[in-house]
C-alpha cells in the first residue's frame, strides 16, 4: 500500500502525479481538461480522464473524484490505490475503467469545498433556462454565513440568530434546508450558482464523449464528510425510481442507502435530501438510454454543529480576502482544519475508507463482468 497516500499531508500536484503515474503503468489513455485559473501554488490545474482496458468495451466502471474540491483527496487516493493494485488480466475484453480525476481541481488545490465561483458543484446541476428556486429559509439566517459575519461582534449576534431559528423549527430541519443550497447569496454558504460552472460543463462534456461502444455503466461519485467517523456509506441519490436503482438494490442489498430528493425531504444519513442540482441526478438523466447505475460513496468524518464547522470558519476567512490561499496564520490553520475534516490524517480512517471503497469497486466490476449479485 502506498505509504505516502496513507500518511502524508496531500497536495494537488503530488496526488495528480501519483495518479498519472499509476495510469501510465497500465498504458491508460488520458485526456486533460485544463482549468482557466491557477492553483493555490501557481500550478496549472487539470481534470484528467483516464481510460483503462479495451477502448471498445460495452461495459464501463466510472469513478469520479473531487466534486467537492477538498474531498477530492480521498477520491484521488482511492483511484490511485486501485490502479496501483489492479491486475489488468482481471478485466475481461468487454469491460473498461474510466477515472475522472478531480472534476473540481480548483477546489482541491485551494483546499476549498466549493469551486472558483464559491459554487457548491453538487448543487449546480440544474436547468438554468428555468427560474431558479429561492431558498426562503436561507434568507432568515444568511448573515450567519456571509460577509456580515466577519466582524466579531456581528458574528455573535448572528450566531444567536441561528440558535433562535433552530429553536423555532428544529436544528435538523434548519440544517437540512440550509444545506439544500441557495442561488440568492453569491458570498454565502452552499451557493448553487447562477450558471453552469466550468466543472459542470466539463463533466457533461466528458459524459457526452464516453466511448460510443458504451451500453452499460456503473458510476461512483466519491465524497467525504457526512455520516459517522470512519463509516463509508454506499448511497443511491435520485429524485425518482429508475431501473438502475432497482439493480443496485439487488447488487448491494442492505449495504445500500437510498435517498430520494425533493425540497423539504430529510435523511438520517447526514446527506441533504432537499437538494436540487445533485451530480447524481444529472448523470441519471444524461445516461437515460443506457443500462446505468449511479452511486455515491460517502465516508463519514466529524460531526460538528454548523456554527462550529470548519467549513464556516474557512469560508469567512476566505471572504476577508487578505490571504485566500491560507499561506499565513490564521488562514493556514483554518485550511488545515478544513482538510482534516474532509480527509482525516488518521491512518486507520484512510485505510478503512480505502478498503471499503475497494470492495465496492470490486463488486461493481464483478457485476459488470458476470451479471452476478449477492442479494
Amino acid at each position: 500500500m502506498d505509504t505516502y497516500l496513507m500518511n502524508e499531508r496531500p497536495s494537488y500536484t503530488a496526488y495528480r502525479e501519483r495518479f498519472l503515474a499509476a495510469v501510465q503503468r497500465h498504458q491508460g489513455r488520458v485526456s486533460h481538461y485544463e482549468h482557466p485559473l491557477k492553483g493555490r501554488d501557481g500550478e496549472t490545474l487539470y481534470t484528467d480522464v483516464a481510460e483503462i482496458g479495451n477502448p471498445d468495451a460495452t461495459k464501463w466502471l466510472i469513478i469520479i473524484s473531487g466534486t467537492h474540491g477538498v474531498e477530492g483527496y480521498y477520491g484521488s487516493m482511492c483511484q490511485t490505490l486501485y490502479l496501483q493494485g489492479l491486475d489488468l488480466h482481471s478485466l475481461d475484453a468487454d469491460t473498461g475503467l474510466l477515472f475522472i480525476h478531480l472534476i473540481n481541481p480548483w477546489g482541491t488545490s485551494w483546499l476549498r469545498r466549493v469551486n472558483e465561483d464559491n459554487v457548491d458543484l453538487n448543487r449546480n446541476f440544474i436547468d438554468f433556462t428555468r427560474p431558479l428556486q429561492h431558498n426562503d429559509e436561507y434568507d432568515n439566517i444568511a448573515s450567519v454565513f456571509n460577509r456580515e459575519a466577519i466582524e466579531p461582534e456581528q458574528r455573535r449576534i448572528n450566531e444567536q440568530l441561528w440558535h433562535d431559528r433552530a429553536a423555532e423549527i428544529g436544528e435538523t430541519s434548519l440544517r437540512s434546508q440550509i444545506t439544500a443550497g441557495q442561488h440568492q447569496d453569491p458570498e454565502g454558504i452552499f451557493y448553487a450558482g447562477q450558471f453552469a460552472t466550468w466543472s459542470n460543463q466539463t463533466l457533461r462534456t466528458i459524459f457526452a464523449n464516453l466511448p460510443k461502444s458504451c451500453k452499460q455503466a456503473i458510476c461512483m461519485d466519491l465524497h467525504t464528510g457526512a455520516g459517522d467517523f470512519g463509516h463509508p456509506m454506499l448511497m443511491a441519490i435520485t429524485d425518482h425510481d429508475y431501473p438502475g436503482l432497482e439493480a443496485a438494490k439487488k447488487l448491494f442489498g442492505p449495504w445500500l442507502y437510498t435517498v430520494h430528493t425533493a425540497m423539504g425531504n430529510t435523511s438520517d444519513t447526514g446527506v441533504s435530501a432537499s437538494v436540487d442540482g445533485y451530480t447524481s441526478q444529472m448523470l441519471i438523466n444524461a445516461m437515460h438510454d443506457k443500462d446505468f447505475m449511479q452511486l455515491v460513496i460517502e465516508c463519514g468524518t466529524y460531526s460538528p454543529s454548523m456554527l462550529e464547522h470548519s467549513l464556516r470558519f474557512e469560508h469567512l476567512h476566505y471572504l476577508e480576502g487578505n490571504d485566500p490561499g491560507g499561506h499565513q496564520e490564521p488562514g493556514h490553520s483554518l485550511k488545515s482544519a478544513l482538510l482534516e475534516h474532509f480527509f482525516p490524517h488518521d491512518q486507520q480512517w484512510r485505510e478503512i475508507a480505502w478498503v471499503r471503497t475497494r470492495q465496492i469497486f470490486d463488486q461493481a466490476l464483478v457485476y459488470l463482468r458476470d451479471g452476478q449479485t449477492h442479494y
